[in-house]
């Protein structure tokens, strides 16, 4: 398994299933990976909703502060489990330019697609964000965290959000990443931890974890805005 320069794992998880109880066990987990690297004035941020739970025990368990990173992908009208491009909270679009093609979606469907996801994201901002809106990057360590990477291709929306915004150093932290996902994100961050690789096809993300449900909403925006 080659690995990037600038990917940190854990070699004893690596190709294993199950490695996870849950995403809050993942979160402890990755939180071990981020504390051993030097970073300036770190902020965890987020991708609702799997990745808040993550990102929310890591956050506790290294005293880190945390915001949320909305982004979601544009699904196609006959599978909202697959996308064609996502929508980063500051309303950036990446489209999967080598995908779209051989989608036989018309112009029309592209537009609606990209409207219903614009208009998603915005009202998961105005939720889950509070009322001071995406914190200030400037010279600060921005790190991403979602549950799993499987394409990487949501992430990379991220990713290109966080640049715009004027991160001054750019990671992704996730406990369980393809092996092609990863290298396709590594190249585009500073950095990218990720405690379970795995290889080969089938992958899901959900595979890493021995507990695996859907987060809803309201549980993401509980723990990203705990009671004081």
């Amino acid at each position: 398994m080659k690995i990037p320069d600038n990917v940190r794992d854990l070699p004893s998880l690596r190709s294993k299933t199950g490695v996870f109880a849950d995403r809050t066990e993942a979160g402890e987990i990755l939180a071990g990976l981020l504390a051993a690297q030097d970073f300036d004035d770190p902020l965890l941020l987020a991708i609702p909703a799997g990745g808040v739970p993550v990102a929310a025990a890591a956050a506790e368990s290294l005293g880190w502060p945390l915001a949320a990173a909305v982004v979601s992908k544009v699904v196609l009208p006959w599978n909202s489990e697959a996308g064609y491009g996502a929508v980063a909270w500051d309303g950036s679009l990446l489209l999967n330019r080598e995908l779209l093609p051989k989608l036989g979606l018309s112009e029309r469907q592209v537009a609606e697609g990209i409207a219903a996801t614009r208009e998603k994201v915005a009202g998961r901002v105005a939720r889950l964000t509070g009322a001071d809106g995406f914190p200030a990057l400037a010279a600060r360590t921005a790190i991403l965290v979602d549950d799993g990477l499987a394409s990487g291709f949501t992430m990379l929306a991220a990713i290109g959000a966080l640049r715009q915004a004027g991160a001054g150093r750019t990671v992704v932290a996730v406990p369980t990443a393809h092996l092609d996902a990863a290298r396709l994100v590594a190249a585009r961050v500073d950095l990218l931890c990720c405690a379970n690789l795995r290889s080969g096809y089938p992958f899901a993300v959900a595979a890493a974890y021995r507990h695996w449900s859907d987060v809803a909403e309201a549980e993401a925006a509980r723990l990203l805005r705990p009671p004081a």
